[in-house]
């Protein structure tokens, strides 16, 4: 936690908030014992900034009490209890979500009820209650699926009572919350769909599911559609130790999740109380609900929830400085990261650019493929993805026909490894040298560089990119084929590749969809997985710790060689803005505050599995601020016409891609203002 005042530092502004899951101390049917445990977590979360808290069901009473729900006292212990939590919560910060049993009309509901700055906002009642197996809850309580615009009397106030609530504050836009009770999770339909369809953003689950083997996993795997498929995030709280274990026993389970994506999840068994806390971004569920288009059909379909809902609006106010971030980001969100399936996933990315490839070798029935081979790293890539294809269609590698150019600035080093690269894999391999070419084409235009000038400007570095994309067609033309582009997701970006007859251009882009830091990861994976032979393996590691270069300007006196990097910044800032950009529509300053979160300290937060200690960076809120204003001034300036007119080439993550033809449609011709100002107004220089 830093002592950053600005409202840059504070989560709240980019349309976070905080939340937690509760797994209170419980005593089966000690209602003070309870409500006093209820309170202790409150005050606990209060401290930590949280702004929901959510119990589990039946909290307050506890939830394994069998005929006595029918006692009267039980009853009257619970509203006094209530009463003194509701009185309590004046000073407290979060919106508690508890459950407890209520009378209405002679009848008992099992319900949740909100309780937020000394008043009930409403109370929701259980809409199914299981009544199979191990439950009887229809023994004892009401159902509420019906119950809709009404009110109840608890301790002489009037509460809105219904499954039609959502609570939504008013000082957070998009902080949206709706209630659901344990069954009510496991129905086909379960009642908070249509309060997301209504506009809940955060959808609270108050649970008292028994452990079972093999249960803990149904939860994950619903929680986790759940939130995909309602576009939202999913909060689910279980009763925990100190629950009847007459007949059945309890974990305590808390989850968060996000969009089908796990944010954080309690210790089961503890014999403590459990907070499990993490900052769920309202405003991605949101960017992302704009974007699906099935989200609001759905809406319409099903008659328009929101036109019968009721919303209880409530004030709260939230700090305005620096709280941390309670949530895991990734540094690189285009590299798989999940340890259990990291092998499955980058055995996909490989395999959707090895059967892209192979399609269009069997539409086209090309003589050769045609390959520029660099020794850099996207050649590198392009080819082992092409050798792979030819495997698995029982072509001889010698379709594949790779050419190393060297230019003005081409290393000993670089054109080594391309030589290594081409034999160890058996294509057909050869060179040519385009620096007589390239002087001439110098000399024809006039360019100083022809009579001796050291001028390497950006002329000076097109003609070479021209020329050699240039030979690799008339050679493809030659020899019955087509040419595999080498250009990848990161470099489209930025506008870094030269336009028509340059790397730009390719009869097929196999790398289209893949960014530089994942080419970096799938070359390693490529090795530890052993795809080629001992030799191909030795080449590969060599290649990917070698620096990112152009090599079209000569070193300089001090033998410096040209780096890509100090002119367009770290690919992987580059691909952490591009991701948040492209896939989430961001704006530049959540973008920088995600990444001072996610680069600010090398040592915090988690690296893709094996991942290099040399190659772990930290970058400071200056460095991350100077980038992104480079990138959001390349990529909505300047580049989008060399995307509009992209070779053909397969999608590879579900960040997104660039292709005009997929995820990405953009006039060429629009300014980068909106995103710059955006920055700059809202990102402290320090």
């Amino acid at each position: 936690m830093t002592d950053q005042t600005h409202p840059f530092f504070a989560l709240h502004t980019h349309g976070l908030v905080r939340i937690a899951t509760s797994t209170p101390k419980v005593r089966t049917a000690d209602v003070t014992f309870n409500r006093d445990a209820i309170l202790g977590e409150a005050r606990r979360a209060h401290d930590a900034h949280v702004d929901l808290v959510v119990y589990p069901e039946m909290c307050l009473s506890s939830y394994a009490l069998d005929d006595l729900h029918l006692q009267t006292a039980l009853h009257e212990a619970v509203e006094a209890a209530l009463a003194v939590i509701v009185s309590a919560s004046a000073d407290i910060q979060p919106m508690l979500l508890i459950g407890a049993p209520l009378r209405h009309n002679g009848r008992i509901y099992n319900c949740a009820l909100a309780i937020h700055r000394g008043r009930i906002l409403g109370a929701v009642p259980k809409s199914y209650l299981p009544n199979y197996r191990e439950f009887y809850e229809k023994r004892w309580f009401a159902n509420g699926r019906s119950i809709v615009g009404l009110e109840t009397q608890i301790n002489g106030e009037t509460v809105p009572f219904g499954t039609d609530l959502i609570f939504a504050a008013n000082d957070i836009p998009g902080f949206r919350v709706a209630m659901e009770i344990c069954e009510d999770f496991w129905a086909p339909i379960p009642p908070s769909t249509y309060a997301a369809l209504a506009g809940a953003t955060v959808l609270a689950n108050l649970s008292a599911s028994n452990i079972t083997i093999g249960k803990s996993d149904e939860r994950h795997m619903l929680c986790s559609a759940h939130a995909s498929r309602a576009v939202a995030a999913y909060v689910y709280s279980a009763a925990g130790h100190g629950e009847s274990t007459t007949d059945m026993a309890w974990d305590g389970q808390g989850m968060i999740y996000e969009l089908g994506e796990l944010m954080a999840e309690s210790e089961r068994f503890s014999l403590e109380p459990e907070l499990c806390i993490a900052d769920v971004d309202c405003a991605r569920i949101l960017s992302e609900r704009m974007r699906m288009q099935t989200f609001n059909d759905a809406a319409e379909q099903h008659g328009r929830p929101e036109d019968r809902f009721r919303t209880i609006a409530f004030d709260h106010p939230v700090p305005q400085h620096d709280i941390g971030l309670i949530r895991p980001v990734r540094r690189f969100p285009f590299v798989p990261n999940r340890p259990d399936m990291l092998d499955a996933d980058c055995f996909e990315a490989f395999n959707i650019q090895v059967d892209g490839i192979m399609r269009r070798i069997e539409a086209t029935s090309p003589k050769s493929l045609v390959i520029g081979i660099s020794g850099g790293l996207d050649s590198t890539h392009a080819l082992v993805v092409a050798a792979k294809a030819c495997d698995r269609l029982g072509l001889p590698r010698t379709t594949i026909r790779g050419y190393t150019m060297p230019g003005f600035a081409t290393s000993d080093g670089t054109k080594a490894n391309a030589w290594r690269l081409m034999e160890t894999l058996g294509i057909t391999a050869a060179e040519i040298d385009i620096r007589p070419a390239a002087t001439r084409m110098l000399e024809d235009i006039g360019h100083p560089f022809s009579d001796g000038q050291p001028v390497y400007d950006t002329t000076f570095e097109n003609v070479q990119a021209g020329l050699r994309t240039d030979y690799l067609f008339r050679l493809a033309g030659q020899h019955g084929g087509w040419v595999i582009g080498t250009g990848d997701l990161s470099e489209l970006a930025l506008g870094w590749c030269t336009y028509g007859v340059g790397d730009q251009m390719s009869h097929y882009g196999v790398n289209a969809g893949v960014p530089k830091t994942l080419i970096q990861y799938l070359i390693r994976w490529t090795v530890r997985t052993e795809q080629f032979d001992a030799g191909c393996n030795a080449v590969l590691e060599d290649i990917v710790s070698t620096e990112i270069s152009p090599e079209l300007v000569p070193p300089g006196a001090d033998g410096a060689i040209q780096s890509t990097e100090s002119i367009i910044g770290p690919y992987e800032l580059n691909d952490f803005f591009l991701h948040h950009v492209i896939r989430w529509g961001q704006k530049p300053s959540k973008v920088a505050f995600l990444a001072y979160h996610a680069w600010r300290d090398a040592k915090r937060g988690h690296w893709p599995l094996a991942f290099p200690d040399a190659a772990k960076h930290a970058y400071d809120l200056p460095t991350i601020r100077h980038w992104l204003e480079n990138f959001l001034r390349r990529f909505f300036g300047f580049s989008q016409f060399k995307r509009s007119a992209l070779p053909n080439g397969p999608k590879v993550s579900a960040g997104g891609a660039l292709s005009p033809r997929s995820d990405w449609r953009a006039p060429s011709d629009s300014v980068a203002d909106v995103w710059l100002d955006e920055l700059r107004g809202n990102v402290p220089d320090e």
